[in-house]
């Protein structure tokens, strides 16, 4: 079958000769007499395309009843039919999402070349958007440390803008679920979200990919390829990792970003776009801007409003929340539980790649089989040197400041995890009382109902 067709028309002898010809055509076909009936057969059998009257005497006319489907959000081509219609019906017709307007009496070639067109628009339509769900960054922001809700502020008042946004953090904290949150929160949700790692395209191929190329731009370029930003257009670009972008990239950049308009290699005109921008990176910029490294102008054009994301050292009571959403997502039937002493080993972990090596780690121990799984579990799959929540890498010294308010932080957020978030519990474990406790929770911007 070539695809399934419902005729509403209040006049049997149409229903008949059009069905006979999309019949013989080979697609499925379904009749109703009206607009209440063609609601009821839309709702039964989800016709790839709708043939639709203009008047349907007594009940609702062609443009209420499709007026009644946009509103259902019924996805299919309407094509309406009429020998009495005005311009305005047309232009009514229009706005409500009609495909086509076709005058009676109707052509067999008319009929099946406007099918035919429909059918390809929406078999179209239906690609892009699994493209694009494809295309989306799959996760959320999971937790609900005052780190996190601060960022989920900062989305919340940017997203409706059109401000370049530059989102910081060290790897692994999730920077890309920023981005598209920031994507998905704007006027452009509904359009590209398009995606470049900096880090990961060779120096010699950078201008290709983000602008494209012409057919002979150089050796190899044997067809045109159409550059990030041009994807992007009308949406959101997302620069990842844009700190290792060279020099002559970065002014190429610059240059887009001031113009709006962007060159393939080899082409000889401009083509302006409408582009979003939202970068990240895990490096210092201003520090690079001050070696030398990051263009100073680049610097300020794309960082707008910056986001910083904090690592997960810093957002520790959203452990058991990570662990639980990383468990559900990998066996979604019968996650594996995590007892209170394994979640308070996983506390005194340093966690240098962040959520990324959270949810490593979590498969891994998911795969082991084990449920519960226990504090040993864990102990063993994060061999430390000693049970401090600060490992210092060889050659690096924290400030001391940092690495006592690291070890005092995850200490207190194992006692609240071991003593199910009441903070009377984690005084008793760490032998002090309540009040020192609760100081110091608030020092370091703990709380403990949110374990």
């Amino acid at each position: 079958m070539n695809g399934r067709v419902l005729i509403v028309d209040d006049e049997a002898n149409i229903r008949r000769m059009l069905g006979a010809l999309l019949r013989a055509e080979g697609y499925e076909v379904d009749e109703a007499a009206g607009g209440h009936a063609a609601l009821a057969a839309v709702q039964q059998h989800e016709p790839d395309a709708v043939f639709l009257d203009l008047l349907m005497p007594p009940g609702p006319t062609g443009l209420e009843t499709l007026a009644s489907l946009r509103e259902r959000k019924v996805d299919s081509a309407v094509i309406m039919m009429s020998g009495k219609a005005q311009l305005s019906d047309a232009v009514r017709a229009t706005q409500l999402g009609a495909f086509q307007f076709l005058e009676k009496p109707l052509g067999p070639e008319s009929i099946l070349v406007t099918l035919r067109s429909a059918l390809e628009l929406q078999q179209t339509r239906a690609e892009n958007r699994a493209l694009r769900a494809a295309m989306a960054p799959q996760g959320e922001l999971i937790g609900t440390s005052p780190g996190l809700n601060t960022v989920r502020g900062e989305i919340a008042q940017v997203s409706p803008t059109e401000a370049r946004v530059l989102v910081t953090g060290e790897s692994g904290t999730g920077k890309e679920l920023v981005a598209a949150a920031v994507h998905h929160g704007s006027r452009r949700a509904h359009q590209p979200f398009i995606t470049v790692n900096c880090a990961a395209i060779p120096r010699d191929l950078v201008e290709s990919e983000m602008f494209g190329h012409e057919r002979g731009a150089f050796t190899g370029a044997t067809d045109r390829r159409i550059g990030r930003f041009e994807l992007a257009n009308g949406g959101t670009l997302f620069l990842d990792e844009i700190g290792d972008l060279s020099l002559e990239a970065q002014a190429k950049l610059l240059r887009t970003l001031e113009t709006g308009e962007l060159q393939r290699l080899g082409a000889e005109k401009s083509i302006r776009v409408n582009v979003r921008l939202v970068s990240a990176t895990n490096r210092d910029l201003e520090q690079a801007v001050a070696a030398g490294t990051f263009r100073e102008d680049l610097y300020f054009r794309i960082a707008v409003f910056p986001i910083r994301l904090p690592p997960l050292r810093e957002r520790l009571e959203d452990l058991p929340l990570l662990v639980q959403h990383f468990a559900a997502r990998l066996r979604p039937r019968k996650p594996p539980r995590f007892t209170p002493g394994a979640l308070s080993r996983m506390a005194t972990h340093r966690w240098q790649g962040n959520i990324r090596e959270l949810a490593n780690i979590v498969e891994r121990l998911a795969i082991l089989g084990h449920d519960p799984v226990e504090e040993e579990d864990v102990r063993q799959m994060l061999p430390v040197r000693r049970d401090l929540p600060v490992s210092i890498a060889e050659g690096a010294m924290p400030p001391l400041s940092d690495a006592l308010d690291d070890y005092e932080r995850g200490l207190i957020v194992a006692a609240l995890t071991r003593g199910g978030g009441m903070v009377a519990e984690a005084a008793r474990l760490l032998q002090t009382d309540r009040a020192n406790l609760y100081r110091r929770m608030r020092r370091l911007g703990l709380r403990g109902e949110e374990l």
